[in-house]
């Protein structure tokens, strides 16, 4: 649906066909004053989702406000490929497995998981996974646990800066997923409004894009177990780059870069070196 679509069905309380349907269908006083206060706040530049309250990724609902990053379908391919690498380990035998610890519970970490849409996605995709997911912000933590209650899925929230807080320091994962802020700083003044709008922490990377993936990069191998996975996001142009910082850590190979649906370079996947 376009954003008119969605605007009013989740106004009139009706699916695209039922808007199509009853398009002959007058607004009553209160109806009218409220759209036109949601067509104001569209026009000044706030999140349609935002408005809404809610978005939807990998086919699921989240509760979405500004205390959050708004997830993107760009993101989806991070989420797909996670299971994809899970789902192949717990298909073979314990001999030729691709992740450490075969047909043992997979051990996941969502590193910045703001509205928790990675790892509440994984919980429902793969099920017999412990799922661990970290934010610096307690306030994003809050939306999070309300969306894993609402679909269902349990989490362990862990507010932490990275890999600061001492409740991590024993963990020991397979699989550690992030998609970390990468917008240079001095660049966020000119985005779009709508982008403008979201937590500023969930953006900033400093002054090159890149800090939180030097810092993550640096401390990751030391809760990855040997052979387990570091799945990033990247942003547009960033893809020499990451592999220089990776390169320069000697502790991962990179096994894959997925382009997204436009072609830029979105997903690096890298494993562990033994």
């Amino acid at each position: 649906m376009n954003e008119a679509e969605l605007l009013f069905s989740e106004l009139l309380g009706l699916n695209r066909m039922g808007l199509y349907q009853k398009r002959t269908l007058r607004l009553d006083k209160a109806r009218a004053q409220e759209a036109v206060s949601v067509l104001k706040r569209r026009i000044s530049g706030e999140p349609l989702q935002y408005i809404l309250g809610k978005t939807e990724f990998m086919g699921l609902e989240f509760k979405v406000t500004p205390q959050v990053l708004i997830p993107r379908p760009e993101t989806e391919l991070l989420v797909e490929k996670t299971i994809e690498l899970v789902t192949k380990s717990q298909s073979q035998c314990v001999a030729k497995r691709s992740l450490p610890g075969g047909d043992k519970v997979t051990k996941i970490l969502d590193l910045g998981t703001g509205s928790g849409c990675i790892a509440i996605s994984l919980a429902k995709f793969l099920p017999e996974a412990q799922i661990d997911a970290v934010d610096i912000s307690e306030e994003a933590l809050m939306i999070a646990k309300e969306n894993a209650k609402l679909n269902n899925t349990k989490i362990n929230f862990i507010k932490s800066d990275l890999f600061a807080s001492y409740e991590l320091r024993t963990m020991n994962y397979e699989l550690i997923i992030s998609n970390p802020p990468y917008i240079v700083s001095n660049e966020i003044s000119a985005l779009q409004p709508e982008v403008r709008s979201e937590p500023r922490v969930a953006l900033d990377g400093g002054a090159d894009g890149l800090d939180f993936y030097r810092r993550l990069i640096n401390d990751a191998p030391r809760y990855l177990r040997e052979g387990g996975y570091l799945l990033l996001e990247i942003g547009f142009g960033q893809r020499e780059v990451v592999k220089n910082i990776l390169n320069i850590a000697k502790d991962f190979e990179i096994m894959d870069i997925i382009k997204d649906y436009n072609g830029i370079d979105r997903v690096v996947v890298t494993r562990k070196a033994g």
